[in-house]
């Protein structure tokens, strides 16, 4: 076990964590270490809605200075492009979302109600718009640095309720991992060598429900939103 983990892994235990979330926890960093794929184009080459849906369990990692972050996908909605009234897509190519007209499995990031950024990931081919948007994630390593991110106390985090404020929903994930536009606008996902990029770590979903998208008006009635059932860090 390296120092890294240890030390983490002993702060959660402190904080009176349980003892099968350490284990995945540790589970989790012995994977990181060498027993990932990182998805390829042809993963993002296809519909969104079927992209949505794959994404559930795969691993969001971003590399900094201070360590490794990452947490497992456990929300998604799918954006159709030029036909879905909701999709950014919609009225057509602007240079803000020039992205999800581009090659697919890159970074769409826009700035929202002038406090937060939100992630998407290019799809199909290029040329034809589509994306995903990233709704929530279950933090899983980096937590510390991620909850001081957010602006969580450390000795908050051995409740549940203030782990699901590090990065349940859009715009707390994405300030969590530091994401921004001027950062990650256009980045690849799939690069080994890049700092933001979507592994698999072989996780299986068991269970993901499907409903309407939330936090829209448009299009509200799709059922394109996407979550693994029964997990506690789904924003809603």
């Amino acid at each position: 076990m390296s120092e890294s983990v240890s030390r983490e892994q002993g702060a959660l235990a402190s904080r009176g964590m349980t003892k099968s979330y350490m284990t995945r926890f540790y589970e989790l960093h012995m994977t990181l270490r060498g027993g990932v794929t990182v998805l390829k184009a042809a993963f993002f080459n296809r519909d969104p809605r079927r992209v949505a849906r794959s994404l559930l369990g795969k691993i969001l990692l971003r590399k900094t200075p201070d360590g490794l972050l990452a947490g497992r996908i456990v929300e998604t909605e799918a954006y159709l492009g030029e036909g879905d009234a909701a999709a950014h897509a919609a009225a057509g190519q602007t240079e803000r979302n020039a992205v999800l007209f581009g090659p697919p499995g890159h970074a769409y990031v826009y700035f929202i109600y002038g406090n937060h950024y939100c992630m998407n990931v290019s799809c199909l081919p290029d040329g034809v718009p589509g994306g995903v948007l990233f709704r929530a994630l279950q933090p899983v390593a980096g937590i510390e640095q991620m909850a001081e991110a957010r602006g969580i106390a450390k000795s908050d985090l051995r409740k549940i309720s203030s782990l699901r404020k590090i990065s349940s929903g859009p715009g707390r994930m994405s300030e969590a991992l530091g994401i921004t536009r001027a950062r990650d606008n256009g980045k690849s996902l799939m690069n080994p060598r890049s700092d933001l990029r979507i592994v698999d770590d072989g996780y299986r979903v068991r269970r993901a429900m499907v409903t309407p998208r939330i936090g829209i008006v448009k299009s509200a009635e799709q059922p394109l939103r996407y979550f693994i059932a029964g997990n506690p860090f789904v924003s809603g």
